[in-house]
């Protein structure tokens, strides 16, 4: 268990240091956090938005603008590529900035964290399934006769 949990630790913190990386190779600053990484802006990131938003925008507006201006774009599949091509253009834009470039590490950190839950049984999962639908119902009857008891009570005073 020790060696599995300090293998999952090296695992943690390869993702951290390949996370602190430029596509250099060269280290930026390694007591950066990625909190820290995604808090910088640059004008490159600033870019990277503006193309990300205008790629989205334009990809809401190609099916009703488009068709009347380009021909070929009356053909629903050509639309469709066109669109899918869009977003697909706006997420690698995204992916680039240093905010996906923390989301990336984050998805990491995420994935190995997984791997340390210990997961309930199949026997605790019935076990806790019957115990939560058994205090919906109680809680689900509580709330209908406070509901009957209102409607009542409002009943007297209205007439």
């Amino acid at each position: 268990m020790s060696n599995q949990q300090d293998n999952l630790d090296n695992k943690l913190s390869d993702a951290k240091q390949s996370a602190h990386k430029t596509p250099g190779n060269s280290v930026t600053s390694s007591n950066k956090s990625a909190v820290e990484v995604a808090k910088t802006r640059s004008p490159k990131d600033m870019a990277l938005w503006a193309i990300a938003f205008a790629a989205l925008i334009g990809a809401t507006l190609v099916n009703y603008k488009l068709p009347g201006i380009w021909q070929p774009a009356n053909d629903i599949w050509v639309r469709i590529g066109i669109i899918a091509s869009l977003v697909v253009l706006s997420i690698i834009c995204l992916a680039l900035t240093n905010q996906g470039r923390s989301f990336k590490v984050l998805l990491k950190d995420a994935s190995i964290e997984l791997r340390r839950v210990t997961w309930p049984s199949k026997n605790e999962t019935i076990q806790y399934t019957w115990q939560s639908l058994l205090v919906i119902g109680i809680v689900a009857v509580i709330v209908w006769l406070l509901d009957n008891f209102f409607n009542w009570l409002v009943g007297l005073f209205i007439g």
